[in-house]
């Protein structure tokens, strides 16, 4: 069963990029903390929305990152 979750506002995240992001327009995302949790959005067109990650997701995504696992 899909659970109903309402979005967080973010109007009041703080939103901050990777510190591997270069500055050179390259591809890059923002993240931010939505209290009860952690928002993404495309860093190039902030006003196009952000998708919303529970916090154990967004640690087990960041872990296989780390790891390589989205490595293309």
């Amino acid at each position: 069963m899909r659970e109903n979750m309402r979005s967080p506002d973010a109007s009041r995240a703080t939103w901050r990029k990777s510190s591997r992001s270069n500055g050179a327009g390259g591809d890059c995302v923002e993240v931010a903390n939505l209290v009860a949790n952690i928002g993404v959005r495309d860093s190039k067109a902030p006003d196009s929305g952000h998708l919303i990650f529970s916090p154990q997701v967004w640690a087990a995504f960041v872990t296989q990152a780390r790891a390589g696992r989205h490595d293309l």
